[in-house]
């Protein structure tokens, strides 16, 4: 009795193990055998890989003369041209068969009689099918087999510009799997295909024309169509990823944390104008916001510290008091401080010089104040809207303009709150009011987050706000469907509202900002998400929508430069940049002049290259441009002059 147990378990086992062989050895041979025809999937890749660490040898491919490989082949070592394809066909192959083999014979030892028939045909079909699906992929360029680069070496964590919470690069993989064969790992190109870093894009320099470059490929020199071989949306992100490179990474100095910006000593010459820069003030600590007053003195927000006068040479800067209170218990999560509790925008009123006026946004904190707080026994936070003057260095005559329900404060940081000013010609104040925690209210008419808000500079709500007769929603609302404004100012000369805004990974935005629009966050973006993958937030929240309804953006930046604040130039220092709107860039270091109208961009110019994080740009009273350049060893106020002829 025991005998025949142990015998039952005996074959239960043999059976269990010849399944999963059986199941791996046909997967595996399938899978080749289909080669090309599936060469979007990853398992391909994944054996790729496998092969290549048991051959532990290069990969050949062609007649190349490149032995590029993770592994460097050792001195001579290089096969002749004659051999390298069917080398590489031979050692996959005999692989996969030797593989098939084994798994097939031992599955035969213990199997009934009944089985060996399964077992034959399960050796018969991975022998063929592996060397088919190598020919096959080899042949047809399919690439995975050839792939220069599988698996990705780790993130030096040690790197003082990485952030701890980005995601892993899924688009760089791609890259190495399907394109580093032929242009290199580091895209330098191969003697199989030019480089992508500096070679021009024969179809352009735009997302589009590299996607049209990637699906239809160059079949004359060799690239094989990708359309219906990677998907579209992964070709989009690819077509991001490579853009990124070729601009380049500024590391940690576009992160603020690398060496300081040297401000340049010599006049800079742009399209119309020469500049000189001066250097105000060293020393602020996380700003965001200056407001330069007709005396020439500046306000300046710093987020944990408050308002601060920084005199007009830079020989003080002194505390506001009085003004509401901002929280110094931020944490450093990489190279960025998250919290909440902040001073964000200061703003003079049009008529400051009459009314003394001088608005702030900032982010109203509170604990044990509504059910979220309750609930998770942490502060929660909302942007706030205020105004006040300055007896001195005091704050006084405070008054609310704007306030959301305490019900839709949220804890979380504030890092995306945005909080921009600006106001128009007719008496109107609006703000920005970002992302908060997760990106489902955006949507909502119920919540203020992801909206441009509108009052009357006063704080009265206007009657003609598109949504004040819709039930339940904030009678303050102008727009919704935002993700991060870090920039908002009023053409004057057109009377046109504008926005910058951050999309996630490209998509930074410029938009034309008109009552009651949709501009179409979370749901849609011309960027992707960090990863690299589609932005999935439709789907994940259930949203269906239909894209009519949505308002385009009027200027894409992808990839995305880190847009942030925004200002139309009105001044005479320098009189041919007159209603040209200045942009700053964080990421990118740049700070730009463009023309533009409702239709988009007209001309563009970059005015200063590469120096440092433009946080805030704005107009001085002698027409100068005045910045905030941020930086972790002490940000900056610098003054953007004439330099002469």
């Amino acid at each position: 009795m025991t005998e025949d147990r142990r015998e039952i378990r005996r074959k239960k086992r043999t059976i269990e193990y010849a399944e999963k062989i059986g199941h791996y050895s046909f997967g595996l041979g399938a899978h080749f055998c289909l080669g090309t025809a599936l060469a979007r999937l990853e398992l391909r890749h994944a054996f790729t890989a496998l092969a290549r660490r048991l051959a532990s040898e290069p990969v050949y491919r062609g007649n190349s003369t490149s032995t590029a490989s993770r592994r460097s082949p050792s001195p001579g070592s290089r096969a002749p041209p004659g051999r390298r394809l069917r080398r590489q066909e031979t050692w996959t192959g005999r692989s996969t068969v030797m593989l098939a083999c084994v798994y097939s014979v031992s599955m035969m030892q213990r199997l009934p009689v009944s089985l060996l028939g399964l077992a034959f045909a399960t050796l018969l079909f991975c022998s063929l099918a592996s060397l088919a699906g190598c020919n096959a992929a080899a042949t047809k360029g399919g690439g995975a087999l050839s792939a220069e680069v599988v698996i990705d070496e780790e993130e030096d964590e040690s790197d003082p510009g990485r952030d701890a919470w980005v995601l892993p690069d899924e688009m760089g993989g791609i890259y190495k799997t399907q394109c580093a064969v032929c242009h290199g790992r580091e895209l330098h190109g191969s003697s199989l295909g030019p480089s992508l870093l500096t070679t021009p894009l024969v179809h352009g320099e735009s997302v589009d024309a590299l996607i049209a470059g990637i699906e239809q490929g160059f079949p004359d020199k060799g690239m094989p169509a990708w359309k219906g071989v990677i998907v579209e949306n992964d070709i989009r992100g690819l077509a991001i990823y490579l853009l990124e490179k070729r601009e380049g990474d500024r590391g940690a100095e576009g992160r603020g944390v690398g060496a300081p910006p040297v401000i340049p000593g010599e006049p800079l010459q742009t399209k119309y104008h020469r500049l000189a820069i001066e250097q105000v003030y060293v020393g602020l600590s996380e700003p965001y916001s200056i407001a330069p007053l007709p005396d020439g003195r500046f306000l300046v927000t710093e987020k944990m510290r408050g308002v601060s006068i920084v005199e007009a040479d830079g020989s003080a800067a002194t505390l506001v008091t009085g003004t509401p209170r901002f929280y110094e218990d931020s944490v450093l999560r990489g190279t960025t401080y998250t919290g909440s509790g902040w001073a964000h925008e200061v703003a003079i009123h049009p008529d400051y010089t009459e009314n003394a006026w001088i608005y702030l946004s900032y982010g109203d904190r509170c604990s044990d104040c509504n059910a979220a707080s309750r609930e998770t026994g942490q502060p929660v936070t909302m942007l706030k809207l205020v105004r006040g003057r300055l007896d001195g260095t005091q704050w006084v005559d405070e008054q609310t303009i704007w306030e959301a329900p305490r019900d839709t404060y949220v804890p979380g940081a504030e890092n995306g709150a945005s909080a921009r000013i600006a106001f128009d010609d007719k008496g109107y104040v609006y703000m920005t009011v970002g992302q908060f925690t997760d990106y489902q209210g955006i949507q909502r008419l119920d919540r203020p987050d992801g909206k441009i808000i509108r009052v009357h500079d006063d704080g009265r709500t206007p009657t003609d706000n598109p949504f004040v007769e819709t039930p339940g929603a904030l009678p303050s609302i102008w727009t919704l469907g935002h993700r991060n404004a870090q920039g908002l100012d009023f053409d004057r000369a057109q009377r046109l509202m504008w926005s910058s805004e951050h999309g996630p990974r490209g998509g930074d935005e410029a938009n034309l900002i008109l009552p009651g629009r949709n501009y179409g966050w979370p749901l849609v973006s011309l960027g992707v998400d960090y990863d690299g993958r589609p932005i999935p937030y439709a789907k994940k929240f259930g949203i269906e929508f239909d894209p009519a309804d949505l308002t385009p953006t009027v200027i894409d930046w992808t990839p995305s430069p880190g847009v942030s604040s925004i200002v139309f130039y009105t001044g005479d220092a320098f009189p041919l940049w007159q209603d040209h709107m200045i942009v700053g860039t964080l990421g990118k270091n740049d700070l730009w002049r463009y023309v533009v109208d409702a239709t988009g961009e007209i001309e563009r110019e970059t005015l200063i290259a590469g120096l440092g994080r433009f946080r805030d740009v704005e107009v001085g009273p002698e027409g100068e441009l005045v910045v905030l350049l941020e930086h972790r060893s002490g940000s900056r106020i610098l003054r953007i002059v004439p330099a002469g002829s």
